[in-house]
């Protein structure tokens, strides 16, 4: 199929810039290894989709005469200036979400990751990670993404069920959704991980079931499992509350989740977190940092990020958000070189009930070594070894505290929400216990 000139010409210049970045890579040559504080995952947040999906209340736009050169200018510049605020050192990922970023020009993600490489170290074979919808995401455009330093996919294919697409508001049916991912495959194999969410309304155990084994006979080596949330606000959300469609049962989703990992499970696939399942070593990378409360800056309207501001002194972690709104995000980013709209300071007990709750939701859970890394006092023994609640999780098979760490079993991580009621009180009461002079500093 012949391109329009102009389009062209845009991918082409992505693709020399992504080889510029490479060039510049290799110039530099082997680097060591960065101190976990200068080292940093980076999101980049879209904002713009097709049309909003009834579930979805995620901070997204229906584009109406978008300046993309404007907004890729202030991507650029506020990815710069989080870089230089935060100190780091090394990008360990890049993943660029929505919004739909497929609808972005390939010249966009290329400036993005051109403007990294410069700032800081950007190793050759970093992740870095797209999401694509169907519709927004033929061959020669997945082509352009991956010539502009994309080498993995997300796909939002959600079902191959084409009623439960229209009830989501998803735009394509489920034949766009298979050849999108045969075409993703071809053009990254090893490297597409699809999307399936079960609960829906009306949805039941066997065809679901169904919509899952056939995703297996043509699907890649990573698999993520959502369950629908009915989000206030939603246009889903509304026809629940009028009565329009009947609510989700949760009993039925539970039996879907649990007879789903069992499926993949079967067929291979490693549950490395309550959501993801990989085969052949396939894991997401990006996710993984957030798991394990790694430092991740968050570039574009609405994004989040945790870092600590060591170019101002800073020693304590933050939690950033940056302005929702499109328009007013790229005035503040114009102003000020980048629009974060609220910075949070986390408290010593807070980083720690992250640490546990994001560690939690891995199969390796916490290994000691890693929890002293944030907390090199009050040890997972001490918090947890005499604990009754625990020993009781411990004697059902939900739980596991041995020379490892503390980590979920496969029956465990299937309830994980109410272990941490648990386990959160027990933190919480143990630091409120602790005296004084006890509490590490900075």
């Amino acid at each position: 199929m012949a391109l329009p000139r102009s389009q062209a010409r845009g991918w082409v210049k992505a693709a020399k810039m992504a080889q510029r970045r490479r060039r510049a890579e290799d110039a530099g040559g082997p680097q060591g290894p960065a101190p976990g504080s200068q080292r940093a995952a980076l999101y980049v947040h879209w904002p713009y989709c097709e049309k909003r999906c009834s579930y979805c209340n995620f901070n997204k736009y229906i584009p109406r005469g978008v300046d993309e050169a404007a907004l890729r200018r202030c991507l650029v510049t506020e990815a710069q200036t989080l870089l230089r605020l935060s100190g780091v050192r090394r990008v360990e990922s890049v993943f660029f979400g929505g919004g739909t970023p497929s609808l972005a020009s390939p010249h966009t993600v290329a400036a993005v990751l051109e403007a990294v490489a410069q700032a800081t170290h950007l190793p050759a074979d970093s992740e870095v990670t797209l999401e694509a919808n169907p519709t927004s995401a033929s061959g020669s455009r997945l082509a352009a993404f991956g010539a502009a330093g994309v080498n993995r996919l997300s796909i939002g294919l959600q079902s191959l069920d084409d009623t439960e697409l229209q009830l989501l508001g998803r735009t394509h049916s489920a034949r766009d959704a298979l050849q999108t991912l045969a075409e993703a495959q071809r053009l990254f194999p090893g490297r597409v991980s699809v999307d399936l969410m079960l609960g829906l309304p009306a949805q039941q155990v066997g065809p679901w079931l169904r919509q899952l084994q056939e995703l297996l006979r043509c699907c890649d080596d990573h698999v993520s499992l959502y369950q629908l949330s009915l989000e206030r606000g939603t246009t889903l959300f509304t026809q629940v509350q009028q009565g329009a469609l009947p609510a989700p049962d949760p009993e039925l989703a539970a039996e879907m989740y649990q007879e789903g990992r069992a499926v993949l499970r079967e067929a291979g696939f490693r549950q490395y977190e309550v959501s993801n399942f990989a085969r052949n070593g396939a894991l997401s990378t990006h996710n993984w940092t957030y798991w394990l409360c790694g430092q991740y800056l968050g570039v574009g309207p609405g994004a989040h990020g945790r870092f600590i501001p060591q170019e101002a002194g800073g020693h304590t972690r933050e939690a950033r958000i940056q302005t929702l709104e499109p328009d007013s995000w790229m005035k503040e980013v114009m102003l000020f070189g980048h629009g974060t709209r609220r910075r949070i300071p986390l408290s010593e007990l807070e980083l720690l009930e992250e640490v546990l709750a994001m560690g939690l939701r891995t199969d390796m859970g916490i290994t000691h070594q890693h929890w002293q890394q944030f907390e090199p006092q009050l040890t997972l023994w001490d918090l947890f070894g005499a604990s009754k609640e625990v020993k009781e999780l411990q004697e059902q098979g939900l739980l596991l505290l041995d020379h490892r760490g503390l980590r979920c079993s496969w029956e465990g991580l299937a309830v994980l929400d109410s272990l941490l009621l648990s386990l959160l009180s027990r933190l919480q009461e143990a630091w409120q216990q602790r005296t004084p002079s006890s509490v590490p500093r900075g």
